[in-house]
């Protein structure tokens, strides 16, 4: 995804009301929850996250693959 859609996407589930946790999928298979919106910051296409335990996870258009509704995907 280019960098724009990237940010944009991520704005998306940021910002929903109420705030639903999301998963995001990396190029290397890995995935994690991000389950707090302020726990993530995003800056010229470039994202930080951090975690419970202080887990921190870097990632950008080039490394994820998608983001993931939980809530959607448990329901079907």
């Amino acid at each position: 995804m280019t960098a724009d859609q990237f940010e944009q996407l991520l704005e998306e589930f940021l910002s929903r009301r109420p705030f639903r946790p999301f998963l995001v999928e990396l190029s290397t298979g890995e995935r994690f929850e991000i389950d707090h919106p302020r726990a993530v910051v995003l800056r010229g296409g470039f994202a930080v996250f951090l975690g419970p335990g202080t887990k921190i996870h870097y990632f950008d258009n080039d490394s994820v693959v998608q983001f993931i509704d939980e809530s959607h995907a448990a329901a079907t």
